[in-house]
């Protein structure tokens, strides 16, 4: 690892009670982490030297919940976001046909929660011929294909759309389908220079139909820019345990890839009308699941659990709907086992409480707010006031880490800072302002648990052109506090003492 010295650095204190130099200082980091810091401090043996220029300076920031795949292969896909209707969907696969023939169509981002109707596979067959088509939702819990698409990746024709446990075991074979060159490791390399711009110095990849072999042979081939924790799903947990990996080791003989949780996707998602609640949907009579449905037996839940701690694995355990949560934490109650709920996007207070109790994280993605503010109130209701419940989770003592579940929503941890401070993405007053939070509890939870840039501290960090913590703004106007976050760029990111992008 190389040696840096950044000089003239303003620190940018993070806890409550954290206090930083009032004066500019050096930063000297030597074997990646940082071990020293004051004025005018003695260049290490063969450091590079940075000039600060009285930047500021933080840890450096993390996604703790990405798919890293679909994340890179997004910027390929037919772009379905702005869709407000089946209609509006068609339209759009039969123009790319039309202009593109012969090719398979993959589309993403559509959110059909919204619609006044369910979608059939017939009218996307009228459209499309015999080219094949693939639709992920922007929640990616479900597809709409075309009947050529599912017989090409040997599902069951049906006329609706492929949802859940099905798709997610189909997903993989879409490499069949379009080829593997939008996840070569020179796209990923490109994502991976994205995420640098923005002071990311570390992602953790939840994708699923992934190998630990995969990630190795592409960190060999200069994907080895970021920190990287891969996370395993129970369909290569066996390899994972005879490996005898357990969460934090190294994957490639770098300390920088590490084998990070087992993750368990316990329900569905809002979008699709699959999140497990405790009570049915505002919709329910459309619903086959009046309040969704868990994916797993609490049986099977608590195996998975048990087994990944007894391997030594923290596990991720994707819960959105109220009893997810509920049955999650029950699981880590009765195995013992330590991790994260992905998500919790609706819980009641009782539960959030345990959630502390238990020492479980939340893994939170803000910026899903954003989407679903609207779809929650139509069809949640009243219990839209325990949706995103960071204020609360702060309160009873809840571990929180920031991430963006990229390409859900984009991998931007400014984006998510914003939406959790401000909680709007239009003209409309903060949804339920009650549950905001401040600039620096949003910073906090935005860069792993590291402390105040000081000695010991991971040689992770990141150069600002204004202070973060964006102390010369009313701390009282969330607009335009969440704004001036969204503008935010890194001047310099380095992660272990090596800058990966230089801005300045």
């Amino acid at each position: 690892m190389s040696s840096l010295l950044i000089r003239d650095a303003r620190l940018v204190p993070l806890g409550a009670v954290e206090r930083a130099p009032d004066a500019p200082v050096d930063v000297a980091v030597v074997g990646g982490m940082v071990t020293e810091v004051g004025p005018r401090l003695e260049r290490p043996p063969g450091a590079e030297e940075v000039d600060a220029g009285g930047r500021w300076l933080v840890p450096g920031l993390w996604d703790q919940h990405t798919h890293l795949a679909q994340w890179t292969l997004t910027s390929q896909r037919l772009d379905l976001a702005a869709a407000r209707s089946p209609e509006d969907v068609t339209r759009a696969v039969a123009e790319r046909v039309a202009a593109q023939p012969g090719l398979p169509v993959v589309g993403w981002g559509h959110r059909s929660g919204g619609w006044d109707r369910d979608v059939t596979v017939s009218e996307l067959d009228a459209v499309s011929g015999d080219t094949p088509v693939v639709l992920i939702s922007g929640d990616g819990h479900h597809a709409w294909l075309n009947t050529t698409a599912l017989l090409h990746l040997a599902m069951p024709v049906r006329d609706s759309v492929v949802r859940e446990t099905e798709w997610f075991a189909a997903y993989p074979r879409l490499v069949t389908l379009v080829g593997p060159d939008g996840t070569s490791p020179a796209a990923y390399r490109r994502m991976l220079e994205t995420a640098a711009a923005q002071g990311v110095t570390g992602l953790v990849d939840l994708e699923f139909g992934a190998s630990r072999q995969e990630w190795a042979e592409r960190w060999g081939r200069g994907c080895d820019l970021l920190r990287i924790r891969w996370a395993t799903y129970a369909d290569t947990l066996d390899d994972v345990v005879a490996a005898g990996l357990r969460t934090g080791d190294p994957l490639a003989g770098d300390p920088r890839l590490t084998m990070g949780p087992l993750k368990i996707i316990s329900d569905g998602s809002l979008n699709t009308r699959t999140a497990w609640c405790c009570e049915p949907y505002g919709d329910a009579h459309r619903l086959e699941h009046p309040a969704g449905q868990p994916n797993l037996s609490g049986a099977e839940l608590r195996d998975l659990l048990a087994r990944a701690h007894g391997a030594g694995l923290e596990v991720a355990t994707h819960a959105i709907g109220d009893a997810a949560v509920a049955e999650a934490l029950a699981a880590y109650a009765d195995t013992g086992a330590r991790g994260s709920l992905e998500h919790a996007q609706l819980a009641r207070r009782a539960d959030v409480r345990r959630m502390a109790a238990l020492g479980v994280r939340a893994s939170v993605q803000p910026a899903h707010l954003l989407d679903d503010r609207d779809l929650t109130e139509r069809v949640w209701g009243e219990r839209a006031g325990r949706c995103f419940a960071f204020r609360w989770m702060l309160e009873d003592g809840v571990e929180l880490a920031l991430g963006s579940d990229a390409p859900v929503s984009p991998l931007d941890p400014w984006l998510a800072m914003a939406a959790a401070v401000h909680r709007s993405a239009d003209d409309r007053d903060p949804w339920h302002a009650e549950q905001a939070l401040t600039v620096r509890e949003v910073l906090a939870a935005s860069v792993d648990g590291q402390p105040t840039v000081g000695r010991g501290s991971r040689g992770d960090l990141v150069l600002l052109d204004r202070d973060p913590l964006l102390r010369d703004l009313d701390q009282q106007d969330t607009a335009a506090l969440g704004a001036a976050l969204r503008g935010m760029a890194a001047a310099l990111t380095v992660v272990a003492g090596v800058p990966v992008h230089d801005a300045r």
